[in-house]
C-alpha cells in the first residue's frame, strides 16, 4: 500500500496543481450582440459584462460601490452603468456617430446583460458599421469585447482590445 501511495503522490499532487492554477486565473470578457431590426428601423443591442467586473469598475473609476444583483444594490446603478456605457460604446453609420438609448438591465447567473438601441436606422442607406468597444478595458489590460453582428441575414463578428477597440463592417 504505501508502494502505491508513492507511486500515485507526484501524479496526485502535479493534477492538483494545475487544476488550482486554472482556478486562479481569471478571463476579462464581455459579449455584445448587434441586431439591425429592419421592421424597428434600429440597432438592437445587448452587452453582456461579469457582475463583478462591473461592479469592481464602478468602484475603481466613480467611487460607488453598486453592489450589482443584491439585496443592496446601490439607486444610482442603471444611471452609472450609463454613463459608463456611453463613454466607452459607440456606434457610427458612415462616419456619423449615432446615439444610442440606455434601455435598462437585467440578470443572469453571474452576467449583467445592458439593453441599448439606436433608433432611427435605415441600413440600406448606408455602406458602414463601425462599433467601438472597449468596456472594462480601461480597468483590464487583458479585456476581450466580443462583437456580433446581424443584420439582412448576414453576420460579422470580431474581437476588440485594448489597443484595437473599433470594428468596422461592410454593409
Amino acid at each position: 500500500m504505501k508502494k502505491l501511495i508513492k507511486k500515485l503522490r507526484l501524479p496526485l499532487l502535479l493534477f492538483v496543481a494545475i487544476n488550482g492554477m486554472s482556478f486562479t486565473h481569471k478571463f476579462y470578457v464581455s459579449v455584445t450582440n448587434v441586431n439591425y431590426a429592419k421592421e424597428a428601423k434600429a440597432l438592437q443591442i445587448t452587452t453582456r459584462i461579469f457582475i463583478d467586473d462591473l461592479d469592481d469598475l464602478m468602484m475603481a473609476r466613480y467611487g460607488v460601490a453598486t453592489k450589482l444583483a443584491t439585496k443592496n444594490e446601490a439607486k444610482v446603478a442603471d444611471a452609472y452603468i450609463e454613463k459608463y456605457l456611453k463613454t466607452k460604446v459607440s456606434f457610427e453609420l458612415d462616419g456619423e456617430v449615432k446615439p444610442f438609448t440606455f434601455i435598462g438591465k437585467k440578470y443572469d447567473a453571474d452576467v449583467v446583460i445592458c439593453y441599448l438601441e439606436v433608433p432611427n436606422v435605415t441600413l440600406e442607406n448606408h455602406e458602414n458599421l463601425t462599433v467601438t468597444n472597449e468596456i472594462l478595458t480601461d480597468l483590464y489590460d487583458e479585456q476581450k469585447n466580443l462583437v456580433h453582428v446581424k443584420w439582412n441575414g448576414n453576420k460579422k463578428s470580431f474581437v476588440l482590445i485594448k489597443s484595437d477597440i473599433k470594428g468596422m463592417l461592410k454593409l
